[in-house]
């Protein structure tokens, strides 16, 4: 295949024995370039793009979040994608086996990269989880959707309560059982997840085409919806108005903060996209297609902010209190607002359903896009060889599913404020420098040999 038809939206890409070269025979293919660019920026359009970009914007001065926010996605963001798509491709395996072809130690940065994914996936599906409960528990008769002027305190309140079940919690506020409906919850997102992975590329190439296309032709409706409500305006001026440039200097951890939601949002690091990558033809534009991810991913985040202050400002108004008053962040700026002001709907609980249906296809993607780094590392190892992609799909699944129940609890909501982005941080400075001084050992060795 030559490097014109590969690069060619419309080309078929071959399921099976792609180039000649033993390692790629049998490696699966996407069935086309617009099924990875869908699994790719579905991977990286997740929970954080909707409620954790938003709240950072609110938290951190405004339209002031985009300076570091922009120079972490181009400095950073960017040149870590294209750096773990076109070793993907390149390599055609997964972190392990690529880090591995440069030398035999740096397999210990792809190793690292997959335990990395696993345990975000296990607290991942909890998210997931609570959405699905939500999602349910909204057709119940004592569900606040079915009241006319819930407040976004009451529906705070419900979410943490009945849904994530911190009703359940001792006097020293320790768990003191297991809520049984986020374990069944639970058993549901991980079978969905397996239905999703556990049948090869053609097949979740073509699911992406629903998981990621139906999202963003809801993002839109709810932005629409959002922008009609009165009060509106005073949210968007909140959200791209207001610059509070103090805030990097004064608040100096919005750099690294900026840094995290990057990593977080685009899937770096974690041998996502490496994976993603080796499922494309070599000759595939490593570089074009790494920047149509990230500006993709950016701008859903982006726009995602216009619904989100749309709505919470509307709240104010209804209220009659300003937009920087209300005091929602993280999971509640989206939990306290959009099904609030969508239960104010005619027939409301419809689009509050709607809602959550929405967000658990955003977290869907990202979910089996993180379980598929691992699971690929263990597929390439010759203990792979063992099993069928169903069948390793299935062992993940399960032992995923008893390892997120230990989420189950408030300990989810404390995990999110631990400093995630010491561990990133040094997983890209290993990636970074490992290929660079390959490249350079090689090069000079090249150099010796010609004189």
């Amino acid at each position: 295949m030559s490097s014109s038809k590969a690069q060619t939206s419309t080309q078929k890409i071959p399921p099976v024995r792609y180039g000649e070269e033993e390692s790629e025979a049998w490696r699966e293919r996407f069935p086309s370039l617009t099924a990875f660019y869908l699994a790719a920026v579905g991977s990286a359009v997740g929970f954080g793009n909707v409620w954790r970009f938003p709240a950072l914007v609110k938290d951190y001065g405004g339209g002031t979040f985009f300076i570091p926010y922009i120079l972490a996605l181009v400095l950073i963001g960017m040149p870590i994608l294209i750096l773990e798509i076109s070793l993907g491709q390149y390599y055609q395996t997964s972190n392990v086996g690529a880090f591995g072809s440069f030398h035999a130690r740096y397999r210990g940065v792809g190793l690292s990269s997959a335990v990395c994914a696993y345990i975000l996936v296990t607290y991942y599906s909890m998210l997931l989880t609570w959405v699905t409960h939500a999602f349910f528990d909204s057709f119940n008769d004592s569900s606040p959707w079915k009241t006319q002027g819930t407040t976004g305190q009451e529906a705070i309140d419900y979410f943490y309560a009945e849904i994530i079940g911190m009703d359940t919690l001792g006097e020293d506020n320790r768990p003191t059982r297991i809520v049984s409906a986020n374990v069944g919850y639970a058993a549901i997102v991980w079978t969905v997840i397996f239905l999703c992975l556990g049948f090869g590329m053609q097949w979740l190439g073509r699911l992406v085409y629903f998981t990621m296309g139906f999202p963003t032709v809801l993002l839109f409706i709810f932005l629409g919806k959002a922008v009609s409500l009165e009060g509106s305006e005073d949210g968007i001026v909140e959200y791209i108005g207001r610059w509070d440039i103090s805030v990097l200097t004064e608040s100096p951890e919005v750099w690294s903060t900026a840094v995290s939601q990057i990593f977080f949002s685009l899937g770096v690091t974690l041998g996502t996209m490496t994976v993603y990558g080796s499922y494309c033809p070599r000759g595939e534009a490593a570089v074009h297609n790494s920047i149509v991810i990230a500006v993709s991913n950016s701008m859903f985040s982006f726009i995602s902010g216009f619904a989100v202050f749309a709505a919470l400002g509307h709240l104010a108004y209804l209220q009659g209190v300003e937009v920087n008053n209300l005091a929602y962040s993280g999971f509640s700026l989206v939990f306290g607002t959009w099904p609030v002001v969508f239960a104010s709907f005619p027939a409301g609980e419809h689009w509050v359903r709607l809602l959550f249906f929405d967000l658990f296809l955003l977290g869907l993607d990202s979910a089996f896009s993180i379980l598929d780094a691992p699971l690929s590392v263990f597929l390439d190892s010759r203990f792979g060889k063992v099993l069928k992609k169903w069948q390793a799909v299935m062992v993940f699944c399960v032992f995923g599913f008893l390892c997120s129940l230990l989420y189950g609890k408030h300990v989810t909501m404390q995990i999110q404020q631990l400093p995630s982005t010491l561990p990133l941080s040094s997983k890209v400075s290993h990636e970074r420098t490992n290929c660079f001084y390959t490249f350079i050992s090689r090069s000079y060795r090249r150099r010796l040999d010609l004189s």
